[in-house]
């Protein structure tokens, strides 16, 4: 179980997949499914789409783009939140988002989603697993133009909440927008072992990492949050 000083954390900031969601939906979608439906449009092999999306994908990395579903309809000449809708019913929460998000809002602590996502991409989720209902604020990135990667977009969602960086708690999957993260003061940062569950566990030590939220649940309740500020 990961340490954190619950004590001096009052707002939580959570990335959305892999984080909250289960990421095998978004691997099977851009990896697996978007290849297949360009090589039936184009007539290229399923491998050389793969390829191409491949290095698309790495050459965008980090960038608006990489996350914008009207950048890929417009690259692609296709419906991509179509596209999704055919896999739809591989979008799932996690099992420990529930009780991880239930806690936190019963420890009295601000909570708000902060993903990459597309927003078309962050309504097709909300619309099947109710996020919205369990998370103060939801925010996609694509607001400020610019990724949870980049400085700026940190500046930005400061401007825009009013945290205080060193009371902050940022969790998400992706260990280098954990490092921007970091690089811009964030207090305490937790990244996800476990994204994909048809994935095997991954060994993090550059930062506290978790595999089950269930395991925080106890420390959070014991140190609730009244009026902004923790209480032991």
């Amino acid at each position: 179980m990961p340490f954190l000083p619950w004590e001096k954390i009052n707002t939580v900031l959570l990335d959305m997949d892999g984080t909250l969601l289960d990421l095998h939906f978004d691997n099977q979608f851009w990896l697996e499914h978007l290849p297949r439906k360009l090589a039936a449009k184009t007539g290229q092999s399923e491998a050389e789409c793969r390829q191409e999306m491949h290095q698309e994908y790495n050459r965008l990395s980090g960038q608006i783009e990489w996350y914008c579903l009207d950048y890929w309809a417009k690259r692609l000449d296709m419906d991509i939140v179509a596209a999704k809708r055919e896999i739809e019913h591989l979008i799932a929460m996690r099992d420990d988002t529930l009780p991880f998000l239930d806690a936190l809002h019963q420890s009295g602590r601000e909570v708000v989603l902060v993903t990459n996502a597309h927003p078309d991409s962050l309504s097709l989720k909300v619309e099947h697993t109710r996020l919205d209902s369990h998370i103060d604020t939801l925010i996609s990135t694509h607001e400020f133009g610019v990724t949870k990667e980049s400085q700026q977009l940190w500046v930005a969602l400061q401007a825009r909440l009013g945290f205080d960086p060193a009371t902050t708690l940022f969790v998400d999957d992706s260990l280098p927008i954990l490092d921007a993260a970091k690089q811009f003061g964030i207090g305490h940062l937790l990244a996800v072992k476990n994204p994909d569950s048809k994935q095997p566990e991954r060994l993090i030590d550059s930062y506290p990492a978790v595999s089950d939220y269930r395991t925080l649940l106890e420390d959070i309740i014991k140190h609730p949050v009244n009026n902004g500020q923790v209480t032991s």
